[in-house]
C-alpha cells in the first residue's frame, strides 16, 4: 500500500509537532538552497517555531541586501495604491516593516554575541566571521589612534613643564646671584666701617694727649712765675 495523503491540520501531540517542524524545517531549507543554485535565484526564507525561535535561509550572505530589495519593491508596488487605501492600512503595512526589520537586527545582534549559531549555515558562518574580524580591526585601529592622541598630549605636556622648569630653575639663579652680590656688598660696608673706626680713635688720643702735654707746660711756667713772686725764706 502506498504512503496515505497527510491531512494538515495541526498535530496536537507535542512530540510529533517537534519532529515534524525539524523534519519539514530542514527539507524546506534544502529546497531553498536548490533553487536558489539550480535557478540562480535570490531566495529567503525565514521561518519562526512556536516557541519563537527563529530560522533562516539567504542565498545571499547578507540577508539585510534581499530584504532591502523585497522592502523597496514592496513599497514601490504599494505606492500604485496608495492613494485607495485608508491611511491606517499605510501605518500598519509600516509597522509590520519595521518590526521585520527589528527582528532580523535583533537575531543578527545575538549571532554577533554568539548565540543562536545553530541555525547557521557554514556560508553564514563565514560571513558572520568576516563581519567580526572586520569589526575588531576597526576598534582595535580606533584604540591606537587614541592611545597614539594621548601619548602626543602627554608629551606636549611634559615638554610645556620642562620649559617651565627651565625658566624657574633660571629666575632662581639669578635671585641667589643677586643675594650673593647683596651680601658682599654687606660684607665691604662692615670692612670698611672696621677700618675707619681704630683710625678715629687713634687721632681723638693724639689730640688728647697733645693737649694734655700743653696743659702740663702751662702749669709749670705758670707755677714758676707764681714761685719767683714769693720770697725766699717761704720757698725754702
Amino acid at each position: 500500500m502506498g504512503r496515505g495523503r497527510v491531512q494538515l491540520k495541526k498535530i496536537e501531540n507535542k512530540i510529533n509537532r517537534q519532529v515534524t517542524f525539524s523534519k519539514r524545517r530542514s527539507g524546506l531549507l534544502k529546497k531553498a538552497h536548490e533553487i536558489s543554485v539550480l535557478c540562480d535565484a535570490e531566495v529567503a526564507l525565514i521561518v519562526f517555531s512556536n516557541k519563537g525561535k527563529l530560522y533562516e535561509y539567504s542565498s545571499d550572505p547578507c540577508m539585510e541586501k534581499i530584504l532591502e530589495r523585497y522592502e523597496r519593491y514592496s513599497y514601490a508596488e504599494r505606492q500604485h495604491v496608495a492613494n485607495d487605501q485608508p491611511q491606517n492600512e499605510n501605518w500598519i503595512i509600516e509597522h509590520a516593516r519595521l518590526k521585520t526589520r527589528l527582528e532580523v537586527i535583533q537575531k543578527n545582534q545575538r549571532n554577533f554575541m554568539g548565540e543562536e549559531l545553530d541555525g547557521l549555515s557554514m556560508k553564514e558562518l563565514q560571513h558572520l566571521e568576516h563581519q567580526l574580524d572586520s569589526a575588531l580591526k576597526q576598534i582595535r585601529s580606533r584604540k591606537n589612534q587614541l592611545m597614539y592622541e594621548s601619548i602626543s598630549e602627554l608629551s606636549k605636556k611634559d615638554k610645556a613643564l620642562q620649559e617651565k622648569n627651565k625658566l624657574l630653575t633660571t629666575k632662581i639663579k639669578e635671585k641667589e646671584k643677586a643675594l650673593a652680590q647683596l651680601e658682599q656688598q654687606n660684607e665691604d660696608m662692615n670692612l670698611a666701617s672696621t677700618v675707619l673706626v681704630p683710625q678715629s680713635l687713634e687721632t681723638l688720643n693724639i689730640g688728647s694727649s697733645l693737649e694734655d702735654r700743653d696743659d702740663g707746660g702751662n702749669n709749670e711756667e705758670s707755677q714758676t712765675h707764681g714761685n719767683a713772686h714769693l720770697p725766699p725764706w717761704m720757698l725754702n
